[in-house]
């Protein structure tokens, strides 16, 4: 009995987030996640592949990074869902079924394209707001998808250890940069330029620095998930 009582008394933070949002919004906490495959075309005629999870007035779309797809966001897409967003995991050009011009290259095609195409998609479903959540190159997109938008396509931006490569000064959305101090690739730590960029995004912004060398998607491997969830919760919340 001692062990059945811990055990009710101990609730992750990530679900505390889960349930205060939906009293937040006034929707009913989701017990499970349907998952519906869809496609979509971007304004160059690349054809995106996708899976949406859930129901709701509020968008996510969950842009992957270079070692993952969209199947990668499925136990964070769920948590969104269960929260009551609707969210909209894509493979870029050149992942899954995803195909478009350029997509040899992922680090030349036009992968703005992509979110953009994801975010207008859930507009025409009637989302009334909508938030891009970028790992890595898919944060430079979703960076640079933000510059490219219209004003108030995009209502909220996070990032994970990227930094976009047109000009931060104009991006449109707030933004939340989450990133562990000691993440580094072949040239050294990305933290010093994912910072120089992040300083001149003109606000409301905020910046996350997490222990670990862990990249990306990869923090939510760690043992600093809950905390992730949770700092993303309020920032779309906010």
């Amino acid at each position: 009995m001692k062990r059945l009582r811990l055990a009710i008394l101990f609730v992750p933070a990530c679900l505390l987030q889960i349930q205060a949002h939906a009293a937040v919004t006034g929707q009913r906490v989701q017990a499970t996640a349907k998952v519906k495959h869809v496609t979509f075309s971007a304004d160059d005629g690349a054809v995106i592949s996708a899976d949406l999870y859930g129901t709701g007035d509020y968008g996510l779309v969950l842009a992957h990074g270079g070692q993952f797809t969209k199947e990668s966001w499925k136990p964070e897409a769920e948590q969104f869902a269960r929260a009551g967003f609707q969210i909209l995991a894509f493979d870029f050009r050149g992942f899954g079924h995803s195909h478009g011009p350029g997509d040899s290259d992922i680090f030349t095609a036009p992968m703005h394209l992509d979110v953009l195409a994801a975010v207008r998609f859930l507009r025409r479903r009637g989302v009334k707001k909508i938030a891009v959540i970028g790992a890595s190159f898919g944060g430079s997109a979703a960076a640079n998808a933000s510059i490219a938008s219209r004003p108030g396509e995009i209502d909220r931006l996070i990032l994970l250890a990227a930094a976009g490569t047109g000009p931060a000064g104009k991006i449109k959305a707030p933004l939340l940069e989450i990133i562990a101090r000691d993440d580094a690739n072949v040239d050294g730590l990305r933290l010093p330029g994912v910072r120089a960029w992040w300083d001149k995004v003109p606000g409301p912004k905020k910046l996350i620095l997490l222990d670990g060398t862990a990249h990306a998607q990869f923090l939510f491997r760690t043992g600093q998930s809950g905390r992730i969830m949770t700092a993303i919760f309020r920032f779309l919340r906010s």
